[in-house]
């Protein structure tokens, strides 16, 4: 068996279950008496928005942001880049702009939302009174706190003038159906992008607290902003979400699952660890390490471990500037540190949206030879995994996995081979 080819098989198997161009056909609605209004946010809202007009006829319309190289032509609804994760000035306006769409509507209209992770950044309009400016230093400061993206996102609904189901009320009374390929641990719609279309559960209390948690103690006009605690989120319930539907059309375990349906069909038994796994990377990767020893001393073979679900990383350097690698290849590089060279263990772990961290790799992969040709090419693999700098190490070894942008993005992808 070529272990590596295996297990690119496996991911390209996630990938391709996600495909919008294959699900969002499948769920949506007849068309309106009235107009057919697209909004949308995310890695795979571009992807989205094009299935959507292949299902229609004309006349539709529609504005919805996706990241920078993640554009799709389309004819009929416009499509604006913006960045991601450090929100910018277009994210900004087209935010504005897809709000002010939103308001537009009548009750013989449909909204059709189309949400996908990395929305919450690329939604990046300031509640009234905060700037760009003070969205990107909270941003960042939590990116680097190894904060999970259920508490980061709980900060943003409440730093932000369309997340957390204001978009939902802004359109209301119109009907909104929100359509959701889900990156977040658990499938909560009301994480997704930071729940524009959801009612919010959390509250300004809960996004000061997460501040005091991470140690995030500045811009001033962020904390007293949460301190004043005005115009609270729409809750659950609240009448003006009356009219929007939401529904989850493709997340982690539908892929997950896709990938054991591959392994099976190659003769290897695939074991599912969940889709909503959690937790500083480097932990993961030790647990999964000690796991798959486990796993290979009990003669399971061959088999493979499947997971999902979305890790952090601690930047631990005072400057990590010019430091490369995300998560996926610090779980990556601390899986190997665990198995330290055992034979008959191989894994890969990647992004489904085709992006590691600030890199241009999906992720990478390993096999028992991976710590000794890292040392032979003078690396330190623990001092590399201290500076965060996993994604140099792999690199310089030929052993990222590079798919470019997929389009879609139900979170990463993690797959242990004991052959």
């Amino acid at each position: 068996m070529d272990h590596r080819a295996f297990l690119r098989q496996l991911l390209d198997c996630a990938i391709a279950a996600a495909d919008p161009s294959a699900i969002v056909p499948q769920h949506l609605p007849p068309r309106p008496k009235g107009r057919l209004v697209v909004l949308g946010a995310g890695k795979a809202s571009a992807s989205m928005a094009r299935a959507v007009e292949d299902y229609y006829a004309a006349p539709l319309e529609g504005l919805v942001v996706t990241r920078y190289g993640h554009a799709v032509s389309c004819k009929h609804i416009e499509i604006i880049e913006a960045a991601h994760p450090k929100p910018d000035a277009a994210g900004e306006a087209g935010a504005q702009r897809i709000l002010d769409l939103a308001r537009t509507l009548g009750p013989d209209d449909l909204g059709l939302c189309l949400i996908s992770g990395g929305g919450s950044a690329l939604l990046s309009l300031p509640a009234p009174g905060l700037t760009l400016e003070h969205k990107q230093a909270i941003n960042a400061a939590l990116l680097r706190s190894g904060a999970p993206i259920s508490a980061i996102n709980v900060v943003r609904k409440h730093l932000s003038a369309i997340k957390g189901g204001r978009l939902a009320a802004a359109a209301f009374p119109a009907p909104l159906l929100t359509l959701i390929i889900s990156d977040a641990p658990g499938d909560d719609p009301a994480i997704v992008a930071s729940g524009p279309t959801i009612g919010d559960p959390s509250t300004f209390a809960q996004a000061r607290e997460i501040l005091r948690k991470y140690g995030v103690n500045e811009p001033l006009a962020v904390l007293e902003h949460l301190d004043r605690a005005q115009n609270e989120t729409p809750k659950p319930g609240d009448p003006v979400l009356a009219a929007s539907g939401a529904k989850i059309i493709a997340a982690a375990q539908m892929s997950l699952e896709a990938a054991a349906f591959c392994a099976q069909e190659a003769g290897v038994a695939p074991l599912i660890l969940g889709d909503a796994i959690e937790g500083e990377a480097r932990d993961v990767g030790r647990g999964h390490g000690a796991l798959a020893l486990r796993y290979l001393k009990d003669g399971h073979r061959p088999c493979v471990l499947l997971s999902g679900g979305e890790t952090s990383v601690t930047m631990r350097a005072p400057d990590n500037a010019g430091m490369r690698g995300g998560r996926n290849s610090e779980y990556l590089l601390a899986l190997a540190l665990a198995l330290e060279g055992v034979a008959g263990v191989h894994a890969l772990a990647a992004d489904t949206d085709g992006i590691d961290g600030m890199s241009e790799h999906a992720g990478a992969v390993i096999a028992p030879d991976t710590l000794a040709r890292a040392r032979a090419a003078g690396f330190d693999p623990a001092l590399v995994l201290d500076e965060n700098n996993s994604g140099a190490l792999f690199e310089a070894l030929g052993d990222c996995v590079t798919t470019g942008p997929t389009l879609t993005n139900v979170n990463d992808f993690r797959a242990i081979l004991i052959a």
